[in-house]
């Protein structure tokens, strides 16, 4: 996908799984996509959510600027906490992660963006071509957005019970890159269950 798909194709597939799993008393709301003509996608009605997406997609979109053509992943993650007894006079946050939804994205920058030093292949970026790479996109979308639906319906069991009557019942996080990329790489040493794995050219 190219650099200003990005946050539209993110809208879609993180506000999807939250629907799905927010548990509580949802608000839900239609959403036409933006770039997308026949992708319409629901939001739960949690304005705190809505904002936390919005902010993780612009640090996003920046990365994707300063690491141009690199692939990129962003994750989803619901957790439950406990305290563990650390020593006799201290306890530990521990969190308990029961479902991660990873989502990887393949950005790259059209030719008349692209650096004149650059020694990569070019890729054409005319009208045209550029229409059929959207269409393909918008139709790869839709086919993520269906596996969530089919997931979400048919892996239940390992949910945990919802304790509150909040919009979003769980905890939840959304990590991307980071300049250091430290964090991020992190979560992938984790023994997690997880989602079917999300990927977008």
């Amino acid at each position: 996908m190219e650099p200003q798909q990005v946050r539209e194709v993110l809208r879609c597939i993180l506000h999807t799984i939250m629907f799905n799993r927010a548990l509580g008393l949802v608000r839900p709301r239609d959403i036409d996509s933006e770039l997308f003509e026949k992708i319409t996608y629901v939001q739960c009605g949690d304005a705190t959510y809505e904002k936390l997406v919005e902010e993780k997609i612009d640090h996003l979109i920046a990365w994707v600027e300063k690491h141009p053509n690199k692939k990129s992943q962003v994750c989803l993650s619901f957790y439950e906490t406990r305290n563990k007894h650390v020593a006799w006079f201290s306890n530990k946050v521990e969190r308990l992660y029961w479902e991660q939804w990873w989502i990887y994205l393949n950005v790259i920058q059209p030719t008349h963006m692209r650096s004149r030093a650059s020694h990569e292949r070019p890729i054409d970026s005319s009208e045209e071509e550029r229409s059929k790479r959207h269409a393909i996109l918008e139709a790869e979308l839709r086919d993520v957005l269906l596996q969530i639906l089919q997931f979400v319906n048919e892996k239940k069991d390992h949910i945990p019970a919802v304790g509150n009557t909040d919009v979003v019942s769980f905890p939840y996080e959304i990590a991307i890159p980071s300049s250091s990329d430290s964090s991020f790489g992190d979560m992938f040493k984790r023994m997690l269950q997880t989602g079917p794995p999300t990927m977008l050219s």
